[in-house]
């Protein structure tokens, strides 16, 4: 197996509970690049007393932009790094991670392609599971978009990509962080490049998160009728957040139809189905609830992208479907689920509390 140089890079700002634990986890690295970008905690501090392969520098920006701080950072790495490798302060790889890569890895390759674990559920499962790619080569790539940035690839020859699923790395996410630069950011992205689809989405999501429901379904639909627009998986969020914008505007009808515009675009996945069921559940329309979960649970392939939410793979489809029985009067249906719901969230009492009111009842 060949010995490459592999370098990690990474921004920083306040930093201060995570950064020793990423030190240590990044250590397998030849060499660590980090990027101050203005904290004022004990960040900086941390730092000059790290071990003698982290090499760290500050900046300030005005405004911020994360493309620019990314690049700057990737700018610190050596030149003849043969893999550098783009890990966050709030993020750790599994043990032995470089042996994976080393393993891997082949003169030719640009990219890898690993598994990323972005959240995690209350009971320290696994939420939402995607694949990531922020392990290149040195000369090929850079970043771009003000936020929710991504690696563009810059020569003409095909990127050799590797996908890892035995590569992993978890987030750790300070949920007390602000995200409020995320909502101007993306407006500059969508601004600067009206056609990129991904952005446009993303611009959507956000003025949903932010309660604009108009901001939101508008920027949404502008999303679906972009020529680029076509990854089906994408376009179904885009219908669900449309359907939840309706539905916080107390438009139920047009939420139950963005619903189903969402699963004629992506049949193969779980979420709008449920989405729906909750919907019908909260309307009292429970054959509709027991119909569109039963459909649901014929997928079974849990695809790992971005757009899969854990809502779709934990207790809540179990358990909807037992109250739906149990409300159509079909005790015995309402326990056998209430019982599988019971499985994958064993610690939550109100489901425990309905297993016992349904097992008085059968």
């Amino acid at each position: 197996m060949k010995k490459y140089k592999i370098c990690v890079y990474a921004i920083c700002k306040n930093e201060e509970k995570n950064l020793k634990g990423w030190l240590e986890n990044v250590q397998e690295a030849d060499k660590i690049f980090v990027l101050d970008t203005g904290s004022t905690d004990s960040s900086i501090e941390i730092l000059k007393q790290a071990k003698e392969n982290v090499v760290f520098q500050t900046k300030k920006y005005q405004p911020f932009r994360f493309d620019e701080a990314r690049n700057d950072s990737l700018n610190m790495v050596d030149e003849d790094c043969d893999i550098c490798v783009c890990c966050d302060i709030d993020e750790r790889f599994i043990k032995n991670w470089r042996k994976i890569i080393e393993k891997n890895w082949t003169a030719d390759t640009k990219l890898l392609s690993y598994r990323y674990t972005w959240n995690f559920n209350s009971d320290g499962s696994e939420g939402t599971v995607f694949f990531i790619s922020k392990i290149h080569s040195r000369h090929d790539f850079k970043w771009v978009h003000p936020v929710h940035e991504v690696l563009q690839y810059l020569k003409k020859e095909p990127c050799k990509t590797i996908q890892l699923p035995e590569l992993k790395l978890f987030h750790y996410a300070d949920n007390l962080k602000s995200r409020s630069s995320y909502l101007p950011l993306l407006e500059l992205s969508v601004q600067e490049d009206p056609e990129d689809d991904r952005n446009m989405h993303y611009l959507g999501r956000e003025y949903m998160f932010h309660k604009k429901y108009d901001e939101a379904i508008n920027t949404l639909n502008r999303h679906l009728t972009l020529k680029s627009a076509t990854w089906k998986d994408e376009r179904a969020a885009s219908y669900r957040f449309i359907g939840r914008c309706q539905l916080a505007k107390n438009n139920f009808n047009e939420a139950k139809i963005s619903y189903l515009k969402a699963i004629c675009e992506a049949p193969y996945l779980r979420e709008a189905y449920i989405e729906l069921a909750y919907l019908l559940y909260e309307q009292k329309e429970y054959y509709g609830v027991i119909y569109w979960i039963e459909e649901a649970l014929k997928i079974q392939d849990h695809s790992l992208t971005y757009i899969n939410e854990a809502f779709a793979w934990n207790a809540t489809p179990y358990d909807l479907l037992s109250l739906a029985y149990y409300f159509i009067h079909q005790k015995e249906k309402a326990l056998e689920y209430v019982k599988k719901a019971l499985q994958l969230s064993p610690d939550n009492e109100r489901i425990q509390k309905n297993k016992e009111i349904f097992e008085k009842m059968a």
